[in-house]
């Protein structure tokens, strides 16, 4: 795929396919991004080489002319048959389901994204914007006519007691969603179909989740974490801390050019 045609003067963006040499770089750059729990769930740990080796034309650079890595874009392509009853419970179980098709052999119709990253020296300056639109633009060149997305909100984490059902409520005055990810892919034609209330289930134990966490966690309980969108639960007792992360799905209708499908959109 040709990605070059989403190229501006300062960056250019390719697949791994095209470029396997940035392979390495992208797994620094999520660690340099994400909270450190972020980077400890085991469904990832098992599937994530395979993602970018097996599924190389659907991870994507976005780099300078000098070749600093700047952003990176991963997804995966899945059956789905279009129902919100028929999307997987979230971020984990579409990685595993991914994973699980392509060794099926199973006839996929649907890119489901992961994640996007975006440097933080080169965040606000609409570079995830980009990249949504190179998601969107692969999943058209592969035929699929759906992009779905667990997405998981930015600004969850300033609200982690509320229940993240009332925090996709909110909204700003023109009625684009509160939240400004969740508003990056609305302003995209994207729409919200539902909440994964489990989408990432993050365990360990206390020692473990207190280096994580950069705090101790004295006693058996339920702590708020910096980074998280909900509280950590803790078990002394049990020497077992345990994050389940919400994420929001929503889709993308996609076009033969990677738009969005629908006038209303």
């Amino acid at each position: 795929m040709a990605t070059h045609d989403h190229s501006t003067p300062a960056y250019n963006i390719y697949t791994l396919e095209q470029r396997p040499e940035f392979r390495n770089r992208i797994s620094p750059l999520n660690a340099k991004c994400w909270p450190a729990f972020m980077m400890e769930d085991p469904v990832a740990a098992q599937h994530w080489n395979t993602l970018l080796d097996t599924f190389a034309p659907f991870q994507f650079v976005l780099c300078a002319e000098d070749n600093t890595l700047t952003a990176a874009g991963n997804a995966i392509p899945v059956l789905w048959d279009a129902t919100t009853e028929g999307l997987p419970e979230g971020w984990d179980s579409v990685l595993e389901q991914g994973v699980r098709d392509r060794e099926q052999n199973r006839a996929v119709n649907t890119l489901s994204a992961l994640s996007i990253t975006v440097d933080p020296q080169h965040q606000g300056s609409g570079l995830s914007r980009l990249m949504v639109q190179v998601m969107r633009s692969i999943a058209a060149t592969h035929g699929f006519l759906n992009l779905i997305a667990p997405v998981r909100p930015s600004f969850k984490s300033h609200y982690p007691l509320t229940p993240i059902e009332r925090y996709i409520t909110w909204q700003q005055p023109d009625g684009a969603p509160f939240d400004p990810w969740l508003r990056v892919h609305w302003r995209l034609g994207a729409r919200i179909l539902k909440v994964a209330p489990r989408s990432m289930v993050i365990p360990g134990t206390v020692a473990e989740w207190e280096a994580w966490a950069a705090m101790p966690f004295p006693e058996s309980g339920g702590y708020v974490v910096p980074g998280a969108l909900s509280p950590v639960t803790i078990d002394r007792e049990q020497d077992r801390g345990e994050y389940v992360e919400p994420n929001v799905w929503m889709r993308h209708a996609i076009d033969a050019e990677g738009a969005a499908a629908s006038a209303d959109a």
